[in-house]
């Protein structure tokens, strides 16, 4: 494997990372500051508005975890390869 090739995966996998973090945090940003803890007899509007803040919350925190663990993968994956291709 190229260097440049070397250099592009590693540069691909420390994206996936940072924007998997980048949408994690949004998506606690969203649970937790957004929608918060519910009030207890809410008027519909804001049943409404924490049902969507929520949503949105639990959408990107799912999402930001599957694209840590995948970028992870990817980067282990990488390091295995390179240790290999050393010896």
């Amino acid at each position: 494997m190229t260097e440049k090739v070397k250099h592009a995966l590693y540069t691909a996998s420390n994206a996936a990372l940072l924007a998997g973090a980048i949408i994690f945090i949004t998506g606690a940003y969203y649970t937790v500051i957004k929608a918060g803890i519910p009030y207890q007899d809410p008027p519909l509007e804001l049943q409404i508005q924490y049902a969507i803040h929520a949503g949105i919350g639990d959408e990107l925190l799912r999402i930001g975890f599957f694209t840590l663990l995948y970028g992870a993968a990817f980067r282990l994956m990488l390091l295995v390869r390179h240790s290999r291709t050393r010896r």
